[in-house]
């Protein structure tokens, strides 16, 4: 029996609504379920000095008001803890260096020096510009094994806008070093943060 002129019409609606479909594993954009898109990277994230160069900050960051030259202290008291890297980032109108720790922030003093010099032997470290040191008690730089924590150096090139290297000035006795060398002195401002620990000097380029 030929069908008549309404089946065949409901048929090839049918077979119309059949080829819309989306296949398995796919949305209607065509992209696998739980892709996401990219997002723009941490400026706090990168990898420490020494191991893998800073990438190029984001424009989410904005430049934070620093003002102050005057050296900063805090003591803190605790199991010593333990510094696994520093690392370095240029930002619009600034230059951020980042410690990073395992255990708590310990207590730390940041001042302006006319040189740096390595903890336990006393003796001059040669690089060349102006001084920020950072001293932190108690903390060490390496392992219950004596293998160092925070590897390479004891110089980083950094070249930012106005720090040029960072510098690890000792691991001795429970004090850890980091000697920032910039091209000018300049403001600065110091913030301690956990989960993850670490310290954050931000400094005017």
């Amino acid at each position: 029996m030929r069908p008549s002129h309404a089946t065949s019409a409901l048929i090839g609606l049918l077979l119309l609504a059949g080829c819309g479909s989306t296949g398995p594993g796919e949305t209607s954009a065509g992209v696998s379920p739980g892709t996401q898109a990219p997002t723009s990277q941490d400026p706090a994230s990168q990898e420490p000095t020494g191991q893998t160069p800073t990438a190029a900050p984001t424009s989410a960051s904005p430049a934070p008001t620093i003002t102050n030259t005057k050296p900063v202290q805090v003591d803190r008291d605790g199991e010593p803890a333990i510094v696994t890297g520093v690392r370095h980032a240029a930002h619009p109108g600034f230059d951020r260096i980042v410690i990073d720790f395992k255990g708590e922030v310990p207590g730390y003093a940041v001042e302006w020096q006319d040189e740096l010099t390595e903890d336990g032997s006393g003796e001059k470290i040669d690089v060349q510009g102006v001084y920020l040191h950072v001293r932190l008690t108690p903390a060490n730089a390496h392992d219950d094994d004596g293998k160092p924590t925070w590897k390479g150096g004891p110089i980083y090139q950094a070249d930012l806008g106005n720090v040029r290297n960072v510098v690890r000035t000792g691991d001795f006795e429970a004090h850890a070093g980091v000697g920032i060398v910039l091209d000018r002195t300049a403001p600065f401002q110091v913030k301690a943060y956990d989960d993850p620990a670490r310290l954050v000097i931000d400094i005017a380029s």
